[in-house]
């Protein structure tokens, strides 16, 4: 028996499907309800960040922008210049290292290749924090204590295997004849990095700066033993502070100050996911 689907597509007519089944209603209550459980922080944060009263419950708030005028009054916004300053130092290094040592790898022949490609992929799964305590005595020796980049050195030696890893791939796809083009050409190494890498390798690129980025601007255990003064502390110290400050939280300036946090994050997302295309494509870039 033939299906009115077929027959429709037979007879050339766009083909029906049945839009509810008690599968579909299912699976999307049951997507509906995870999307809750996720938003409801998230909806809790903007409406207590507004609300003169707010409290640990989600309500409709009183509106006010109070919160935000303690947050700018207590000088809370200085730790998050701190924040993007070292997040910046992380994020610049690690890009850079990892660009140049993933093109090498890629491109040249390096002895044990294998074996320093494994132990990369090893060091992308050991924290930071595991060697906090010689971290601590290297920085105590070298007289780095309190500073926003030794921190942030740290944080981007912590993100190379991460993006040496992932640049290494990127690079590897790169096709062989354009890199035997640009050499026949006669570029050097660094309009060939310049011109044809960094191009090629795009999506890679914005992926290692927002990675590295987010973990050097969330980073707190770090931060938290290697800077003690206060007028160097990131945010993410300063919003542990704001919330053990008083001896009842407050809970409006605190969720005000947690949006202004996550801001740049936000915005840095929003930028790389608009330009990442589901990976790059070479389409055109080889003749046969």
């Amino acid at each position: 028996m033939i299906s009115a689907t077929a027959l429709g597509r037979a007879e050339g007519k766009p083909a029906q499907y049945r839009r509810f089944t008690p599968a579909s209603i299912a699976t999307n209550l049951v997507l509906g309800a995870f999307g809750v459980v996720f938003a409801s922080p998230m909806l809790w944060l903007v409406l207590a960040s507004f609300d003169q009263h707010a409290g640990w419950q989600v309500k409709v708030p009183e509106l006010t922008l109070g919160n935000y005028r303690t947050v700018i009054s207590y000088n809370y916004l200085d730790p998050i210049w701190n924040s993007l300053y070292l997040s910046l130092v992380a994020t610049a290094v690690t890009t850079a290292v990892s660009i140049i040592t993933g093109y090498v790898l890629s491109t040249r022949h390096i002895p044990l290749k294998r074996t320093i490609m494994l132990s990369v992929l090893l060091l992308t799964g050991i924290p930071v924090t595991v060697l906090i305590v010689p971290i601590y005595e290297l920085f105590v020796q070298l007289n780095w204590l309190n500073s926003i980049p030794a921190v942030g050195l740290l944080m981007a030696a912590s993100s190379l295997p991460f993006g040496i890893w992932l640049m290494k791939n990127y690079i590897d796809a790169v096709p062989v004849e354009i890199l035997e083009a640009a050499a026949v050409d006669g570029v050097g190494t660094r309009r060939t990095v310049l011109g044809v890498i960094l191009p090629a390798t795009y999506s890679g690129v914005l992926v290692t700066v927002m990675v590295t980025f987010i973990n050097a601007w969330g980073a707190f255990l770090v931060p938290l033993i290697l800077i003690s003064n206060p007028g160097s502390e990131p945010g993410s110290i300063a919003l542990y502070q704001f919330l053990s400050a008083f001896v009842t939280p407050r809970i409006g300036p605190l969720a005000a100050y947690s949006l202004i946090f996550s801001l740049p994050v936000v915005v840095l997302y929003l930028f790389v996911a608009r330009r990442l295309a589901g990976g790059f494509a070479f389409g055109g870039g080889v003749k046969g």
